[in-house]
């Protein structure tokens, strides 16, 4: 696909009636088929100025504080890009409000089309990795897991689900999330499953017969009948087998609760099945967390919390220009000093 470099560029590309999805594609986002038309302008204006080639430097800053993520996707957009210098922050680092987390260096018109895309990258990615963070610090040291994919459209759930193993969640369900992490995705059955196999404990019993090894034995307990006699039902059948017990009670029924989890609890270790662990899914905030750890759970998969956070507003800004020091009025002109920035390009 032709890269825009004029406005006419825009007028001449059309949008394939016959395509699948209305996510973009690798080569629409290179292409700058998803920047806002005014870079496009401005790189057109440029050219006609003979300033297409001024060499420049910009800062990008984020709004708030939170967790930084997103560079490795800035700079695999960048890297092929003529006389590029990237330096940003280390993904999974604390960032604090207004504090320059990126610096690009190199002709203006090499980068400056893709500010929407960047600062996009930057800030999706950025509150997913920070609610991420949140719950990994309401849990301790416990597991949190991202089940998030549901809750965006599947063109950045695995964007999202990475952004997330970047904040600190132990692992993910969406697999090419997984995979972008260099792990494998984690996740049992869904209800589904068990209403279609019809009872508990027969899907526990396939699972365990079916299931390679080291898939763990966490069973799903909550479809048809009490969760704590669901629970035992299970625990004698597949006993050291079974590694947990997932409670994911609708809110139609209370959801999860302290109490649910405290209860469960106790009659796993009255009964002899104390190594068998809790896991706990549906709603879950890292408020929640807190409250169903101090009940007796050890794990939680959390979805619309992370999938829902809020981006974390970049702002890129022009600092020099042929060497010498800019800003806009209100912005001090001159590189920002960070040492905290290391060169990614």
């Amino acid at each position: 696909m032709r890269e825009f470099k004029r406005v006419q560029d825009i007028k001449e590309f059309t949008v394939d009636q016959e395509r699948i999805f209305h996510s973009a594609t690798h080569e629409e986002i290179l292409a700058g088929a998803t920047t806002d038309v005014y870079f496009i302008r401005t790189r057109e204006l440029l050219h006609h100025a003979g300033r297409e080639d001024i060499f420049t430097v910009a800062e990008i800053f984020c709004s708030r504080s939170g967790v930084f993520a997103g560079a490795e996707e800035v700079a695999a957009l960048l890297k092929p890009r003529k006389g590029i210098s990237l330096w940003a922050l280390r993904e999974g680092d604390e960032m604090e409000s207004r504090e320059v987390v990126m610096r690009l260096s190199g002709p203006y018109n090499e980068y400056g089309f893709y500010e929407t895309v960047i600062l996009g990258m930057l800030a999706s990615a950025s509150g997913w990795a920070t609610a991420a963070r949140l719950c990994r610090d309401a849990a301790g040291d416990k597991p949190v897991f991202c089940f998030g994919a549901r809750h965006v459209h599947p063109a950045v759930a695995p964007v999202m689900e990475r952004a997330a193993l970047v904040g600190g969640a132990s692992n993910c369900s969406c697999i090419l999330g997984a995979k972008l992490m260099g792990q494998e995705p984690a996740g049992t059955v869904p209800h589904a499953a068990i209403l279609a196999i019809g009872d508990t404990l027969e899907a526990a019993l396939l699972y365990d017969r079916v299931m390679p090894p080291d898939s763990p034995r966490i069973i799903l307990v909550d479809t048809f009948k009490d969760e704590a006699e669901e629970t035992l039902r299970v625990a004698a059948v597949l006993k050291e087998r079974l590694y947990g017990v997932r409670l994911d009670t609708p809110g139609e029924r209370g959801g999860v609760t302290p109490a649910l989890v405290r209860e469960v609890r106790a009659r796993l270790n009255q009964a002899g099945y104390d190594y068998v662990r809790i896991f706990v899914s549906g709603g879950i905030t890292p408020e929640r967390i807190i409250e169903l750890s101090t009940a007796g759970a050890d794990a939680f998969g959390v979805g619309s919390y992370i999938a829902g956070a809020r981006a974390i507003d970049m702002t890129m800004d022009l600092k020099e220009i042929e060497g010498r020091p800019v800003a806009k009025r209100g912005r001090i002109p001159g590189i920002t000093d960070n040492s905290r920035l290391i060169k990614y390009i």
